[in-house]
């Protein structure tokens, strides 16, 4: 499972990005986004993080995954399109000289701190 590596990532970057100075800092939400390339099973993504995140500042955060869809661009004819398959050739001059644009991300677009 990739997953707990991922989390374990995850975490380190929004531990980070926790001012040094706030005393008892707890994260709320942590927002997300994940590539429909990326491999990533959503239900064990959250199972991991809530066994690494016991005892730390991110215990029970909410996490908010915004999935990402595969964007592909064509080198030949610059059309660009979204895809769910992994065939990866222009609909329309039918070249297989493609770049993908979007779909294997993962990222932390932010996060929110409770205010109490």
């Amino acid at each position: 499972m990739h997953e707990m590596g991922i989390a374990e990532q995850l975490v380190q970057i929004a531990m980070d990005a926790i001012p040094k100075d706030m005393d008892d800092p707890r994260v709320k939400i942590l927002n997300l986004r994940i590539g429909k390339l990326a491999s990533v099973v959503e239900h064990s993504l959250t199972f991991c993080f809530e066994i690494i995140t016991k005892d730390t500042p991110l215990e029970n955060v909410r996490l908010v995954i915004e999935s990402v869809p595969v964007k592909i661009h064509c080198k030949s004819c610059h059309k660009e399109w979204e895809t769910d398959s992994p065939m990866f050739k222009c609909p329309d001059c039918k070249e297989g000289e493609v770049e993908m644009i979007s779909g294997r991300e993962i990222e932390i677009t932010s996060m929110e701190l409770a205010d109490d």
